[in-house]
């Protein structure tokens, strides 16, 4: 009697060893047969937390025509179900499962980018930002002040802190890690163009050279006249003498600028109009990029109090209002 339990338990672990054994070459073969897919290429995102299972259903979705008992096996043989990465990922023709699964393993991720160019307000980053179906949106209900507190941010607004850059991610990556990013990368030139600046500046703290950074780049956009232009600014500054720059009036004028700035917008006041209000605004009113920082804790060393432009980008710089009323006259008005 025990010789036929001792056989039949043979038997069993006979049986029980080969079904395995065909199990296991069945998941190899099929682990390495390229899955079939509705086009060329799938872009899919894995979320934080999913199951094997659960990811091969997205995969599926996105036209990724996995089995998912396969999936979750292959991934559980190969001790892989505890590797897998969240991110946005893209399959394409004559993967295999277990590429797809390597993959995900190794955090193979997609990258796609989003370019803030150098001048853009915050208003128009975020305009950005929402227009891109690739960034998963959370900032909708966020106001200014809670974006501050959120990024450890001690300014009276967000305008000015985000770098004017191209910024690569993952396709859902949401708003807001996107924008913390440019605001470190902000922080960072900042503090070292603070740093470095020239002694004697009539500048307190680094948010003034901020603000005056961002009127330097919506004043010019020449390399050539960056420096000339802070120059201005600094000497108008160290007298007393108000800054009377357009842009800054614009700015404050929010959604009322339909394109044309007129005399009575200069006269309007606004914490922004630096015509009716004396030394720096209160905020920056765009972003600037590193040339307009470094023009700003740089600026020429001149004796320049007015420039007006040639129509051509570039601009002629004057030391007296005589001067420049010539210039305008030439330039502006086109009379000799």
């Amino acid at each position: 009697m025990k010789s036929y339990k001792r056989l039949f338990l043979w038997g069993l672990i006979i049986v029980m060893t080969a079904l395995a054994l065909v199990l296991a070459g069945a998941t190899y073969w099929a682990a390495r047969m390229a899955v079939t897919m509705d086009g060329p290429t799938a872009d899919y995102i894995v979320e934080p937390g999913k199951s094997p299972r659960q990811i091969a259903m997205t995969m599926r979705q996105a036209g990724v025509h996995i089995q998912p008992d396969l999936f979750v096996l292959l991934a559980r043989l190969s001790g892989r179900d505890k590797l897998l990465q969240a991110g946005a990922y893209e399959a394409e023709q004559g993967d295999t499962p277990w590429r797809l699964l390597e993959r995900m393993a190794n955090g193979d991720m997609t990258q796609v980018s989003l370019t803030f160019p150098e001048g853009w307000t915050y208003a128009q980053m975020r305009e950005a930002l929402r227009a891109r179906t690739d960034v998963r949106q959370t900032l909708d209900d966020t106001s200014d002040q809670e974006l501050l507190t959120r990024l450890g941010s001690d300014a009276p607004s967000p305008e000015g802190l985000f770098y004017p850059d191209t910024y690569m991610f993952s396709p859902g990556t949401s708003d807001f890690d996107i924008l913390r990013r440019a605001a470190k990368a902000g922080a960072q030139e900042l503090a070292q163009a603070w740093a470095d600046r020239d002694p004697d500046l009539p500048l307190k703290t680094p948010y003034d050279a901020l603000i005056l950074a961002s009127i330097i780049e919506k004043e010019t956009g020449h390399g050539g006249d960056r420096r000339k232009v802070a120059g201005v600014f600094i000497n108008r500054l160290r007298i007393g003498m108000a800054l009377q720059t357009d842009p800054t009036v614009i700015y404050g004028m929010g959604e009322a600028y339909t394109g044309r700035l007129r005399r009575k917008d200069l006269k309007k006041d606004t914490p922004w109009n630096t015509y009716t209000r004396p030394g720096l605004p209160p905020t920056p009113i765009a972003n600037p990029g590193k040339a307009a920082l470094l023009a700003a804790v740089h600026p020429a060393h001149n004796d320049y109090l007015y420039f007006v432009s040639r129509g051509d980008g570039t601009s002629q710089f004057s030391s007296n209002l005589a001067a420049h009323n010539r210039a305008v006259r030439k330039y502006i008005l086109k009379r000799n």
